[in-house]
């Protein structure tokens, strides 16, 4: 369970990191998004073969209606959140598209049968009022009801997906991946082709070189430490680490970007941070390890 939390606090990590990436890549949303998942693919069907690991055909046609769903789910996700961004500022898409994990919570009792302990429940308000700050709604307001509306949306497909992956067994992190970017890229594929104006586009070699790294390492191996990682770890676990991912953006548009950094924001995302350390902290056990032995 301990490397599983690493692996997703890793994935979480990098997930966080590719607005730093987008700033380079002169490209579209939903242009760079459908790439990313055929990269992503591709890469992860390379090293499947270079590796020369079969598939488990037996488990992947038990598990196949699952794996598509949760790849239409993902791809869904992205194209709702792409659309909120038109009709709201990314800040209050972004606050509402991490309702995700808060869903998942809520969810958790009745589809997967998991008891939601009080501390953690305790930490997940904490970290949706640290999102709030993070966000800048505080100052700014909630602005385009149809904006938030599409991010909601997103945030429902993004709790489906984390669910779902839940439900998947006998397969490895790879695998599932493979199917689910393979599923996302066809979903994605029509919307691209309906939105996009392609003639307008030119090949920019920073952009191109940007592009592989949110296919290959953004997509391909993020996604393989994720959908790894989460089926081997509770599902309230896995919502609450999903807040570090925005506190990253934050931080890397603070300090990195120089977008600066609002005292409420800093505040929000030690909210963030603290509650996915706490919650996954067990104090019982800390205690029994500190009290001697009786003799």
């Amino acid at each position: 369970v301990k490397k599983d939390k690493i692996k997703l606090v890793s994935a979480m990590t990098i997930f966080g990191t590719i607005g730093l990436v987008r700033k380079i890549i002169p490209y579209s949303s939903t242009l760079i998004s459908f790439v990313r998942a055929i990269i992503g693919t591709l890469f992860l069907l390379g090293l499947h073969f270079i590796k020369k690991e079969q598939f488990n055909k037996f488990e992947l046609k038990k598990n196949l209606p699952l794996l598509c769903a949760s790849g239409i789910a993902l791809g869904v996700h992205w194209v709702f959140i792409f659309e909120s961004y038109r009709f709201t500022t990314v800040a209050v898409g972004t606050i509402c598209n991490y309702m995700a994990p808060v869903f998942v919570l809520l969810a958790t009792p009745f589809i997967l049968k998991e008891k939601i302990p009080l501390k953690k429940g305790i930490c997940a308000v904490i970290a949706v009022v640290g999102m709030v700050f993070v966000s800048g709604v505080i100052e700014t307001g909630f602005t385009g009801l149809r904006g938030i509306m599409f991010a909601l949306a997103s945030a429902v497909m993004y709790a489906t997906v984390i669910i779902l992956n839940k439900k998947i067994r006998g397969l490895s992190g790879n695998e599932r991946t493979i199917v689910q970017l393979g599923v996302t890229a066809v979903v994605l594929g029509p919307y691209v082709l309906l939105t996009e104006h392609f003639t307008h586009y030119e090949i920019i070699p920073s952009g191109v070189v940007m592009l592989l790294v949110a296919g290959i390492l953004h997509t391909g191996i993020v996604y393989a430490l994720y959908f790894g990682s989460i089926q081997n770890l509770p599902a309230s676990t896995v919502a609450l680490f999903s807040y570090i991912d925005p506190a990253v953006a934050v931080l890397i548009s603070a300090f990195i970007l120089r977008e600066g950094l609002t005292f409420l924001a800093a505040i929000g995302v030690i909210m963030v941070i603290g509650a996915a350390v706490i919650s996954e902290i067990d104090l019982d056990k800390r205690r029994k390890k500190r009290l001697p032995i009786s003799r």
